[in-house]
């Protein structure tokens, strides 16, 4: 069953510069989908329409066969979204403040947030920290704050934006393992990246773009060999002929 349907989907920004061009796509629930490009090849441009962030030109996309212009409250709870700068998407004072914004401003009961709250803080592990200020977390655990919000608004797809970004190595093995486990749990996982060293291990699909189309979409291990052509770096393993083995081993 498709969760995403994407049908000739284009983009232009206010300036007249092509964001997007004719983007024909459908995602199947439960995957895990790396899209991969350089930067300036619509990769974020894709992903923010999935959730009415940015609307199309032209085209449509669907979200279980319901139209997202025309749904944009609804299509926010269904498809979150991780950015790259996790420090834009923390807005409390406490971690368990940050969690509870979303569900609260669904005016959801009070319990029903507290339920929410901390179900998600244990699912990132940081229930632990939940009176803690945000702002003296690592990197790691503030872009793991970032997903429990996104959790607690109990979203069925999760979009991640170069989620490895100015990590340090245990900041990537915690984000790594936590969309690991999510993808486990049953959510649909769509990651945009540069660098697919850190994720290929663990992708049912790899989607290349390049100036704003999609242009080779189809097995990571088909495609490996293919990368270097569209700017982006393959992985040291598969360079020597070997297979790519997962960071968390």
């Amino acid at each position: 069953m498709n969760i995403i349907e994407i049908n000739n989907l284009s983009h232009r920004f206010a300036d007249g510069t092509v964001g997007l061009e004719n983007i024909n796509l459908c995602i199947s629930e439960g995957a895990f989908v790396v899209i991969a490009g350089p930067n300036g090849s619509g990769k974020t441009t894709l992903l923010k329409h999935l959730n009415g962030l940015l609307l199309p030109t032209k085209g449509v996309v669907r979200l279980s066969g319901v139209s997202v212009a025309k749904n944009l409250a609804w299509s926010r709870q269904m498809v979150g979204m991780v950015f790259q700068d996790a420090d834009s998407q923390i807005v409390g004072e406490t971690v368990s403040d940050d969690v509870a914004f979303g569900p609260e401003n669904l005016c959801l009961d009070r319990d029903d947030v507290k339920r929410r709250v901390a179900r998600a803080l244990e699912t990132v592990g940081l229930h632990h920290y939940k009176d803690q200020k945000p702002h003296l977390l690592s990197g790691g655990e503030k872009r793991r704050l970032a997903i429990a919000g996104i959790l607690a608004m109990e979203p069925k797809v999760l979009v991640f934006d170069e989620p490895f970004s100015s990590l340090d190595y245990p900041g990537v093995k915690q984000i790594l393992a936590q969309m690991i486990s999510l993808h486990q749990a049953g959510h649909t996982i769509l990651v945009a990246a540069h660098d697919l060293e850190k994720l290929i291990a663990h992708t049912d699909r790899l989607i290349i773009m390049q100036d704003g189309g999609i242009v080779r979409d189809g097995l990571p291990s088909q495609l490996l060999w293919e990368l270097e052509a569209f700017g982006i770096r393959e992985p040291c393993a598969s360079r020597l002929g070997m297979k790519v083995h997962s960071w968390l081993n």
